[in-house]
């Protein structure tokens, strides 16, 4: 498929809008968050139009709602694909889940039962997305929490059919497969193993907690990334080959410099697997 290698990112936040413009620091790559910008005008695209002059781009939303019963929003799409027509981003991405239902927007990424089903349904949905945005998009596997009697299959499983049959790509977040691996209790290298490896054209990593029991994973975005995520991330990249990696971190986020630091000890670990220079 061609897959693009962009190296290795971080994703856009306000905090950095000024120090990135100043200092122009050593960023492969942004992820901006789509609905931040989904706007007519004011501070965040001004300062988007300039970061995207000097760095490549890819969009990354939170409410697509790909797997809700309800119809596709397409006024919603209709903001999406004018964003993409500005940004000229490398890439559309949101995540496989549902986020409402009966119009209203419960503000979190819901997992849903792994059906054949279910399956066909998000795919059809994928499939009329990709037609109206004019391009493919990628979709990111959930940290979960819960599981469903009612399912067929495992996660990947379920992954693979949907972005086979939509013919959609996929992102992997490897933090989550860790997360929901502890949950759920299998191996995260089968997830790994059981996607299809040339439809991963992008990897999220991220830091995680637990609840205050010591026994539930929960994916927060508020911490460094772990050494059993990054020791994950490196299996990964063995069997993966090069994939454009980045750090998300939404909460406690820290001064720019310090997050470079934690991105060069991903593209070390990257380079190291991809006989590349880090």
């Amino acid at each position: 498929m061609n897959r693009p290698f962009l190296g290795f990112g971080l994703g856009l936040r306000k905090e950095h809008y000024d120090a990135v413009l100043a200092e122009h620091p050593p960023v492969d790559w942004f992820e901006i968050l789509s609905e931040n910008y989904m706007v007519q005008g004011g501070k965040p695209l001004h300062y988007l139009d300039r970061i995207r002059q000097d760095y490549p781009v890819v969009m990354h939303g939170v409410s697509l709602s790909i797997g809700s019963s309800d119809p596709l929003n397409l006024d919603y799409l209709r903001d999406l694909k004018s964003l993409a027509e500005r940004v000229q981003p490398e890439w559309v991405s949101d995540h496989l889940c549902w986020t409402g239902v009966g119009g209203h927007n419960f503000h979190d990424l819901l997992p849903m039962p792994y059906t054949r089903k279910i399956a066909r349904h998000v795919a059809e949905r994928v499939r009329q997305v990709q037609d109206i945005l004019g391009r493919q998009i990628l979709l990111e596997n959930l940290s979960s929490y819960v599981s469903f009697e009612d399912s067929e299959m495992s996660e990947w499983e379920f992954v693979t059919e949907v972005v086979q049959s939509a013919g959609c790509l996929l992102l992997l977040d490897v933090n989550n497969v860790y997360v929901s691996s502890i949950n759920h209790g299998f191996d995260p290298m089968d997830y790994i193993r059981g996607v299809p490896p040339e439809r991963v054209w992008q990897i999220h990593l991220a830091g995680h907690t637990t609840n205050a029991s010591g026994k539930i994973m929960i994916d927060t975005h508020d911490m460094p990334i772990r050494d059993e995520v990054l020791d994950l991330y490196a299996q990964s990249c063995e069997l993966l080959g090069p994939v454009s990696t980045m750090i998300e971190r939404d909460d406690n986020i820290p001064p720019l410099p310090e997050l470079l630091d934690e991105l060069q000890q991903v593209r070390e670990v990257g380079s190291a697997c991809w006989g590349m220079d880090a």
